[in-house]
């Protein structure tokens, strides 16, 4: 059994006291999000969870309990945006907190455990093509020796999503724009050593060499 956690809320940042709870409670109680009434019983024994994988913006509350997870195969799924405090008002600075996190987190449980997430990709008059690509090979040469490879997406503009975003002023991302970010992203990843792939994007990239992701790898955890 592959345990997800979770990619309904950043247990790592908000929720890793109660996480590293219900590791030596054995279980943990999950509610159905479409029928509040059912609950299920999920065992976290190591005896049947084959592995886990943690999404996050900053696991920086668990780095010191991660021997607490000895008896487990798991890796992180480490969102790494260039967003500023309009994008990502809850987020630790960057330089201070949030790569310095990155790095030790691989220097505790080895690069390839460490999946580096760029997404979702969206673009404004602040946040541009040229914005992105400056970003990206700045990231890439601090990260690179610390992750094996990069997930990137692009923002689906959804009803609920363009509500919560109006303020933003954001602009639909084109065809051409995946293409340039794509090749941009592709020229950088070579000159870092780091494999590329897409997060659930249609477009067809593999002219760059970017395959599309899983959001569970059996790869890493074979």
């Amino acid at each position: 059994m592959l345990i997800s956690a979770s990619r309904r809320t950043d247990i790592p940042t908000y929720y890793s006291e109660w996480f590293y709870n219900r590791i030596h409670g054995g279980y943990v109680l999950v509610r159905n999000p479409m029928n509040a009434h059912q609950i299920g019983r999920v065992s976290l024994s190591p005896d049947v969870v084959d592995g886990i994988v943690f999404w996050t913006k900053n696991p920086t509350p668990m780095l010191d309990r991660l021997d607490e997870l000895k008896d487990y195969n798991y890796y992180f799924q480490f969102t790494l945006n260039p967003y500023s405090k309009d994008i990502e008002p809850n987020i630790p600075s960057k330089n201070d907190v949030i790569i310095p996190t990155f790095l030790k987190l691989s220097e505790a449980i080895g690069a390839d455990r460490v999946i580096w997430r760029y997404d979702p990709i969206i673009l404004s008059e602040k946040y541009t093509l040229e914005y992105h690509l400056e970003y990206f090979e700045k990231l890439a040469h601090i990260l690179a020796s610390h992750t094996r490879k990069c997930t990137f997406s692009f923002l689906d503009l959804y009803k609920n999503t363009e509500k919560n975003v109006r303020s933003l002023n954001l602009r639909p991302i084109s065809s051409e724009d995946m293409i340039t970010l794509a090749k941009g992203f592709h020229e950088i990843a070579l000159g870092y050593g780091l494999k590329l792939d897409t997060c659930a994007e249609q477009i067809d990239l593999s002219d760059f060499g970017i395959s599309h992701a899983h959001c569970i790898d059996k790869n890493i955890f074979e």
